[in-house]
C-alpha cells in the first residue's frame, strides 16, 4: 500500500466525521503514526496545580459495555466517541485513559491535542469470562506507549490468593513497571483483592483489603520512581491513603447511587494529601440525565 498525500485532522474535536475516520484508516493507516508525531504535547505530566482530571475509556476492551444500569450503553462506538469529544473539550479536563482503538480514533478526530494520554495495557480478563482474572497484556506494550509518545501506562492488578494465575499477572506487571521506569514513563497501577462468588468476580472494597492490595502492588518492579496508584473511593480513605506515599488518582467506577452522593465522596477523598485527581469514565460519559458536559464540569470543579 503506497503512502499517498492526505490531510491530517486539525486540533478541532469535530473536524472529521466517523465515516471519514474509517476512510482514513482504510486508505492511509500511516496517518495515525504521523498524527502521533505531530500531536501537540504538554510540557509535563502534571499541570501547574499538581492535580489531574482524566476521562477513562478502556472498559469496552474487556467486554464491559454497561453504564449506569444500561447493559448496552457503550455498544455504539460513534456515540461513545461523541461523548468523549465533548468531555475532552471541557475546560480543566487534562486527558484520556484508553486502549489503542479509542485513543487513535480520538487522535484522528483532533481531540488529544495538548492532552495527557494514559495507555491501557492489560485487557485480557474479559468481563464475565471463566478466565476473567487472567489479566494478560493484550493492549499497549511498553514499546507501544513509548513510540506513541504517551505519558503513562495503566495496569489492572486483580489479586486472587486462590488463583495461581495471579502470580503471572504480578510478574508481567512488575516487568512493565521496570521497563516503564527505565523509559521515564509513569506506571499507573489499579489494585484489588478479588475473589469469585457465585461464579462472578467480586472486588473486596473494605479498607483493609484495599490497603493490602496497595502494599502488594506498590512493591512491583525494580524501581517505584515513576509508579502511581489508581484506587477506588472506599470507607476510611484517610486510613487507606496512609498505606502509600505514591501519588494517587481516584477511580470513578460505575456507581448506582445518586450523583451528588458520589461527588461528595470524591470531594472528601480529594482533600487527602496523596490524592492528585480523578480518573472517571462511565459516571461522566453516561450520566443519568445524559448531560456529559455538566457532569464533567462538576468533576473538574472538584479536582482543580
Amino acid at each position: 500500500m503506497s503512502e499517498t498525500v492526505h490531510t491530517l485532522p486539525s486540533a478541532t474535536p469535530t473536524c472529521r466525521t466517523h465515516a471519514e475516520i474509517t476512510e482514513l484508516r482504510a486508505r492511509s493507516p500511516w496517518a495515525i503514526r504521523e498524527a502521533l508525531a505531530r500531536r501537540s504535547r504538554r510540557p509535563s505530566f502534571l499541570p501547574a496545580d499538581g492535580r489531574l482530571m482524566l476521562v477513562a475509556a478502556d472498559h469496552p476492551a474487556r467486554g464491559a459495555l454497561a453504564a449506569q444500569g444500561r447493559p448496552t450503553a457503550m455498544n455504539d462506538r460513534h456515540d461513545m466517541l461523541d461523548r468523549l469529544c465533548t468531555a475532552l473539550a471541557r475546560p480543566g479536563v487534562d486527558g484520556l485513559l484508553a486502549t489503542a482503538d479509542i485513543a487513535e480514533d480520538l487522535l484522528l478526530l483532533g481531540a488529544l491535542e495538548d492532552k495527557v494520554v494514559v495507555a491501557s495495557m492489560n485487557r485480557g480478563g474479559l468481563a464475565g469470562a471463566s478466565f476473567e482474572l487472567d489479566d494478560r497484556m493484550t493492549g499497549y506494550d511498553v514499546q507501544g506507549v513509548v513510540d506513541s509518545g504517551f505519558d503513562a501506562a495503566k495496569m489492572l492488578n486483580r489479586i486472587d490468593v486462590d488463583d495461581p494465575g495471579t502470580v503471572a499477572m504480578l510478574e508481567a506487571a512488575g516487568r512493565a513497571v521496570t521497563d516503564l521506569s527505565r523509559a521515564g514513563v509513569v506506571a499507573m497501577l489499579e489494585p484489588f483483592l478479588s475473589t469469585r462468588r457465585d461464579g462472578r468476580v467480586v472486588n473486596d472494597l473494605s479498607p483493609d483489603a484495599v490497603i493490602k492490595s496497595v502494599h502488594i502492588t506498590q512493591g512491583l518492579g525494580a524501581s517505584s520512581a515513576y509508579t502511581w496508584m489508581k484506587l477506588p473511593v472506599v470507607d476510611e480513605m484517610d486510613r487507606v491513603m496512609r498505606a502509600t506515599t505514591l501519588p494517587t488518582l481516584l477511580l470513578g467506577g460505575d456507581p448506582s447511587g445518586q450523583p451528588q452522593e458520589t461527588y461528595q465522596r470524591w470531594s472528601d477523598a480529594l482533600a487527602l494529601p496523596s490524592v492528585r485527581g480523578l480518573v472517571v469514565g462511565r459516571t461522566l460519559l453516561y450520566p443519568p440525565d445524559d448531560d456529559v458536559a455538566a457532569a464533567v464540569d462538576t468533576a473538574v470543579s472538584l479536582v482543580h
